[in-house]
């Protein structure tokens, strides 16, 4: 702690003050890419000749993130034309906005990911509440993993321990979601959150994404589609592959699971994705790449709840759009056919996984511009629409089990599906809506009928391959279209009933 608060003190003689929000960002930038070039430079040297960094110029804040403080001073108390110091600006936007007058701050990592987003945020901060934006040095130090790729440093040499006893490392007490659930609101100077993640908690999530998915974190997309089958892959590369052949296409590349980048002039595209190693990785990811991170990203993120929690963990660092479950379900009414889709309305929670962090009781509402995307999507890709679409899409209550073989308790589990008129059951859509409510990110549920337990059609070999073969390819082409429809949503897509009581102004 008193590491920390001398390198606080440190940061005010390296603080700036009264700056635009391209000012800010491009601060930022300076101090982060300083603080990296610093400790790669300072590891290099111990790794050569076993020089220990500098005391003094850690306690001064070498190593450190930079630190964004934006202040909103409110309603003036002396001026007799304000009805209310608490008044608000009347701002429709579900984020840059603020609960309270005050002082905000968090660390920032990753200025060249993040930054045109804190721009636009800062910039709308300006306008509408006349915000004062600073930036200086955090008390918060980079740990040293998070700058070792492209430095070209050989650690082979040296131990794990021997590294942590002169530079900063990875401290998990420091990590978590205490914002996120609302139980850390004031930091030791009084500040409020700016951001529901800080440079840590983001440099460790950018670090596991990679690290499960197989792809650099900075080629996710702000829109992602989540399947729980491996054969939606397929059709997810055959169309990125047939858009970026289009001489309009918005996007640039598809970034493949394994580390391989295709464009439009690689030759023998599927022969190099077959035979990259995606088996390596739990969840193997592809990226349709738009500059601007508004194209598409898939994940596989495979069977239950436990992956569903984890991977969304980390996704919501980058800040997405949306994210869509599009995979296979359990049909639970008589009247539903293999290939037939469920809109998920409302989720029963018994996956369990999030229960000791957003108790079940709490209600995961519907997204409404979702979920008109989702079924206007529906009618364009299927060509049915009225009363032809409701014979294939049945709207309603999604069970979501950590139980594969619930079908083995089938007297309870046939009581519950009545009680609560579910229509599907699966493993991770319950659990992705609950991590998109608790992280404030919009979500939403289209499953594709795979076997209907309850009614005689197990999910079989001889019984699969006829569905796989003839719903995959439709169910995720709703998924693009739904993804087309909702750029257009804007920022009408980010809902204020996912905002809390007392939120960071950051979305």
């Amino acid at each position: 702690m008193e590491k920390q608060r001398k390198a606080a003190r440190g940061a005010e003689s390296h603080r700036f003050d009264n700056l635009t929000a391209a000012e800010a960002v491009a601060r930022l930038r300076d101090i982060y890419v300083a603080a990296v070039k610093a400790l790669q430079t300072d590891l290099q040297a111990y790794l050569t000749d076993r020089s220990k960094p500098s005391k003094t110029a850690r306690e001064q804040g070498r190593y450190c993130y930079p630190r964004l403080i934006v202040v909103w001073r409110g309603v003036d108390e002396e001026d007799d034309d304000a009805p209310l110091h608490l008044r608000h600006p009347v701002v429709n936007r579900a984020f840059a906005r603020f609960s309270r007058p005050g002082t905000y701050s968090s660390s920032i990592t990753r200025p060249d990911l993040f930054g045109e987003e804190i721009r636009t945020q800062l910039e709308l901060l300006q306008t509408d509440y006349n915000a004062e934006i600073s930036v200086g040095v955090s008390d918060q130090e980079i740990p040293y993993p998070y700058v070792l790729d492209g430095a070209g440093l050989d650690l082979n040499s040296v131990s794990a321990f021997d590294l942590a006893r002169h530079f900063p490392t990875t401290e998990l007490a420091l990590i978590g979601n205490e914002v996120a659930d609302g139980m850390e609101l004031l930091d030791a100077e009084g500040h409020r959150p700016l951001a529901l993640f800080d440079g840590l908690r983001t440099d460790f999530s950018l670090a596991r994404l990679k690290h499960y998915t197989g792809t650099p974190a900075e080629h996710i997309q702000s829109y992602i589609l989540m399947t729980n089958y491996h054969r939606y892959v397929d059709v997810f590369v055959a169309y990125a592959l047939e858009q970026l052949k289009r001489p309009d296409s918005p996007y640039t590349a598809l970034s493949c699971c394994g580390g391989i980048v295709i464009t439009k002039d690689t030759p023998n595209p599927l022969e190099l994705i077959a035979n990259s190693p995606w088996r390596k990785f739990q969840m193997p990811s592809y990226h349709l790449l738009s500059p601007d991170r508004q194209g598409i990203s898939l994940v596989n993120i495979g069977v239950g709840p436990a992956n569903a929690k984890n991977i969304t963990d980390h996704l919501a660092v980058m800040r997405p759009h949306v994210w869509l479950m599009i995979g296979h379900c359990g049909g639970l009414r008589p009247s539903q056919s293999i290939g037939d889709y469920v809109l998920a309305h409302a989720y029963l929670r018994d996956d369990h996984v999030m229960d000791n962090v957003l108790p079940r009781e709490i209600p995961i509402p519907p997204i409404a511009e979702v979920q008109v995307a989702l079924q206007q999507a529906a009618v364009n890709i299927t060509g049915q629409d009225g009363d032809a679409l409701k014979k294939r899409l049945r709207t309603g209550t999604v069970v979501t089990t950590d139980d594969r073989n619930w079908e083995l308790r089938y007297s309870s589990s046939a009581l519950l599906f009545s009680q609560s008129r579910a229509v599907a059951i699966d493993m991770e859509s319950a659990t992705l809506a609950a991590q998109g409510y608790r992280f404030r990110v919009p979500y939403g549920t289209l499953l594709c009928v795979s076997d209907k337990p309850l009614h005689g059609e197990l999910k079989l070999p001889g019984q699969a391959n006829h569905f796989y073969e003839r719903a995959i390819a439709e169910h995720i082409d709703i998924g693009f279209e739904t993804i087309n429809l909702l750029r257009q949503a804007g920022a009408k897509l980010h809902s204020r009933k996912l905002r809390a009581f007392d939120e960071p102004p950051f979305r």
